[in-house]
């Protein structure tokens, strides 16, 4: 029987759709070493994936890059891309340099990611400009990508404000932008019904969120739980952003087992966030073994 003219149309665009190209073996073996957490081993494989020229694996070993604190590597890797006119790669650049101190050449990349409409970037270009103190370019900036979409845009700007101790502005920025869809806006509106003393109103926020899969859904809880003094539930939190692999878990963890009294617990996770280039692991790591930080 021949085909009817709609069927002829739908088997051919079902033979149209792109079938992806296989993972090469070196940008396997540099995902799975992503995913155990371990950036620095990932960094060769994919070195030798983006030498074989192995699909995706240059967005894999520039998060190895990233993720193992190498921002010397990083920007070696990445501005020769730039110049070849790969502008995907200016908000990463932008990071390393921020990361480096040069926050000129940061702020110079992290623009251009923002106007090339890559949101995240606006959240990086807040923090660069809030540790310049240019606070007011920062709201503006974080206010922009919130009202565009951007996910993390309205949390970041939340804290913002609380870090300003304006918790009118903190509080309009966080009913203004709650939403479900946005899961971590319910963090940022959670944090602040915890500094209105509106417990359990941020308890029901921080768990609500945490069931969506906001990115620091458990980080936030476990600290408001601490500060309620609730350390087996903050603990139980902890271990869920571990879990989650939610931002900075290695740092948190280990700041939460070093002040609840257990050092040799603690230095595994601050000496992995210090190879992650966290600096404020590497002042707990002194404070650990009894050096003062700021002895030269």
């Amino acid at each position: 029987m021949t085909a009817q003219p709609d069927e002829a149309a739908r088997t051919e665009s079902v033979h149209r759709i792109p079938v992806p190209p296989p993972e090469g073996p070196h940008t396997a073996r540099g995902r799975a070493l992503l995913e155990e957490h371990r950036a620095w081993e990932a960094v060769e494989p994919l070195r030798r994936a983006v030498a074989a020229r192995e699909p995706g694996s240059a967005d894999l070993l520039v998060r190895a890059y990233l993720d193992s604190g190498s921002w010397t590597a990083a920007i070696e890797f990445l501005a020769p891309l730039l110049e070849q006119g790969h502008l995907e790669f200016a908000g990463r650049l932008g990071v390393a340099f921020a990361e480096l101190g040069d926050h000129a050449r940061a702020e110079q990349m992290l623009r251009l990611a923002v106007a090339q409409r890559e949101l995240p970037a606006a959240n990086d270009l807040a923090l660069l400009l809030r540790a310049d103190g240019r606070f007011a370019e920062a709201v503006r900036v974080l206010t922009d990508a919130a009202e565009a979409g951007d996910r993390q845009a309205p949390d970041n700007l939340v804290a913002l404000h609380l870090e300003a101790e304006d918790l009118a502005a903190a509080v309009t920025a966080a009913e203004r932008y709650a939403d479900e869809r946005r899961p971590d806006t319910l963090v940022a509106l959670a944090d602040v019904r915890a500094v209105q003393g509106r417990a359990e109103e941020a308890d029901s926020l921080y768990r609500r969120a945490g069931e969506l899969g906001a990115v620091r859904a458990h980080t936030a809880y476990a600290a408001f739980l601490v500060a309620r003094g609730d350390l087996d539930a903050a603990e139980r939190e902890y271990r869920e952003a571990e879990r989650h692999n939610e931002p900075g878990w290695a740092w948190t963890v280990g700041r939460f087992l070093l002040d609840t009294g257990r050092p040799d617990a603690a230095r595994w996770y601050l000496e992995m966030a210090l190879s992650w280039g966290d600096r404020a692991a590497a002042e707990a790591l002194a404070e650990l073994d009894g050096v003062d930080p700021t002895d030269d």
